[in-house]
């Protein structure tokens, strides 16, 4: 398989990086968006992207703005929040010509695929979304576990040393499950940036979390759950602090739960988030992918 494609695009005014994986010249092969968490970039999508690539599937990875390598916003109070992701993620599509495709979202990245599946805020997308995989998310999330996001993503540490900020890392994803050495120092290495000091920081902007300052109810998204038509698997770590299982039980009664378009599996020795790097993350999702169609 050959390696992903770097791109960089300009949506609503702003430069958005994103990987290609696959062959996008095959015609009719089927199209996987793949977004990251919160404070994460699109690199933790590689053994997702590598999954389908292999198997025909174009898969595309973007960088959230204020994440990786998209820019990071000037106006972080009014473009951090679901609604200008959506945005960004329906230009994306613009650009690509991307008419159907299968989502794939963990944590913020669910949220994303939610409000656009629903159709609410972008009703383009609405159509476009074939299916939607929830990597533990959901409609409503646990403040206890926003607020355990809050107090590292708000005010990132910094270290003097790549081992240092592994260390970190490996701590506070602990919740993702195994991880391999090797995966471990990938998501570190693409996971960091130097401060004019010279010491190492996660790559994100640590304005991102005023999201839950400036729109505090950006995750209650049960009108935008409501409204999906798409069929909707929700991936939950059996240890998540994010996604209560009273949640689930509410899930399963209404929107695509009501219409016998979910699917629920808990994932073992995961918390929040499932990495998404073995097969027993991975073979749900794709059986789950093919089964949407197109």
């Amino acid at each position: 398989m050959n390696a992903p494609t770097s791109n960089y695009l300009q949506i609503a005014g702003r430069e958005i990086h994103w990987l290609d994986w696959g062959t996008p010249a095959a015609p009719g092969a089927p199209v996987v968006i793949a977004w990251h968490g919160l404070a994460r970039t699109c690199r933790d999508m590689d053994e997702l992207a590598a999954h389908f690539a292999e198997r025909g599937f174009r898969v595309v990875c973007p960088d959230t703005i204020g994440r990786g390598l998209s820019q990071w916003s000037p106006v972080p109070d009014e473009e951090y929040q679901l609604a200008f992701y959506a945005r960004l993620a329906a230009g994306l599509c613009d650009a690509l010509g991307l008419e159907r495709v299968h989502w794939v979202g963990t944590s913020m990245g669910g949220a994303i695929g939610m409000v656009c599946a629903g159709g609410l805020v972008e009703p383009r997308m609405k159509s476009r979304i074939a299916s939607l995989v929830l990597n533990d998310n959901a409609p409503c999330i646990a403040d206890a576990a926003v607020e355990r996001i809050r107090s590292y993503a708000g005010n990132p540490p910094a270290f003097d040393t790549v081992a240092e900020l592994e260390a970190f890392f490996r701590t506070v994803y602990k919740p993702y499950g195994w991880l391999s050495d090797a995966q471990w120092r990938r998501l570190t290495e693409t996971s960091t940036r130097r401060l004019p000091d010279g010491r190492l920081t996660p790559h994100y902007d640590p304005a991102m979390v005023r999201q839950f300052i400036a729109h505090p109810d950006d995750y209650l998204l049960w009108m935008h759950y409501d409204a999906i038509e798409a069929p909707v698997l929700c991936l939950r770590g059996v240890e998540s602090d994010l996604v209560l299982p009273e949640t689930l039980v509410e899930m399963r009664g209404r929107g695509p739960g009501a219409a016998g378009r979910l699917q629920i599996i808990e994932v073992p020795g995961c918390g929040h988030a499932p990495a998404l790097n073995v097969p027993a993350h991975l073979a749900p999702i794709e059986a789950f992918v093919r089964a949407a169609g197109t």
